[in-house]
């Protein structure tokens, strides 16, 4: 049986809880359950505090797990990303009271706060900086006015709460992060290539849409180059032998735009479908 650490709440596990259904497995319907089996599916969920999970995958307790990439890569563990999953994107910045700080070289013989020492100091290494971090577990945004660093390093998505402690970020981002899909390199276990698989259809599913439209057939060369589909589009022939019925997928971000092209083109009656799921 697949095991597959999941996180246990926050934003990433809203995230991974809705595309783990769209691939079609069950899930607890308990928030405080650990542990939950999709026994049709053969594999087993394991509901976990997203700073563990690549420890699990790393040390190989767990098979598979979905976590961010900045907590990946401040475990230092043997665990692996081996898939972009689009979603929980964040960029972790160094930040410090308004109008104090321009750039990380500023940085020299300060003291950072941080919940990600491994990372602040590697990155402190790249630049030739020497600074002093400070670990917290969180809400490091008061160190600085309670006196516990100069500056701090931490995870921004919005800049909402840095701004209401009146701190701004400074200089390029450290890391940018979102979640992903990690392993222990060379794992190879049964049902992990059909898991990996379904995320994969998931992504492509909500990243495509069929489109759909009439054409006559003089000018079906010219508008299948608008719509070349993955290996090549349905052309059907209508009832009218003058004209030919096209089906494709297309990138839902230019859908309209594409739209716009296939109608100067001749195309008529088009429509766009959502696709709910799919195997590439």
């Amino acid at each position: 049986m697949l095991r597959v650490a999941v996180p246990n709440k926050g934003a990433l596990s809203e995230s991974a809880t809705t595309m783990l259904r769209e691939a079609g497995y069950s899930l607890r319907l308990n928030s405080k359950r650990l542990v939950h089996r999709d026994v049709e599916n053969d594999i087993e969920f394991f509901y976990l505090r997203p700073r563990d999970i690549a420890t699990y995958i790393g040390r190989g307790i767990l098979d598979i797990g979905i976590t961010g990439r900045d907590l990946l890569l401040e475990s230092e563990s043997e665990a692996e990303e081996i898939l972009q999953l689009g979603f929980g994107r964040s960029a972790f910045h160094y930040a410090g009271e308004a109008g104090v700080y321009s750039d990380p070289a500023e940085l020299a013989g300060k003291t950072i706060a941080t919940s990600y020492p491994v990372l602040v100091e590697q990155d402190l290494a790249r630049r030739g900086i020497d600074a002093t971090t400070v670990k917290l577990d969180g809400a490091v945004e008061v160190s600085i006015e309670l006196g516990v660093a100069d500056a701090i390093a931490d995870v921004v998505e919005t800049g909402t709460t840095l701004r209401m402690a009146g701190l701004e970020t400074f200089g390029d981002p450290i890391l940018v992060s979102e979640g992903v899909l990690v392993a222990r390199s060379g794992f190879d276990k049964p049902g992990a290539d059909v898991f990996l698989r379904r995320v994969q259809s998931v992504m492509v599913a909500r990243s495509y849409v069929l489109i759909d439209y009439d054409i006559r057939s003089e000018l079906l060369a010219d508008a299948i180059t608008v719509t070349p589909g993955f290996e090549s589009p349905t052309v059907s022939q209508l009832n009218d032998p003058e004209w030919c019925a096209v089906r494709s997928m297309v990138e839902a971000k230019d859908s309209h735009r594409i739209m716009d092209r296939l109608y100067s083109a001749g195309a008529r009656a088009i429509l766009v479908t959502a696709i709910d799921a799919c195997r590439m």
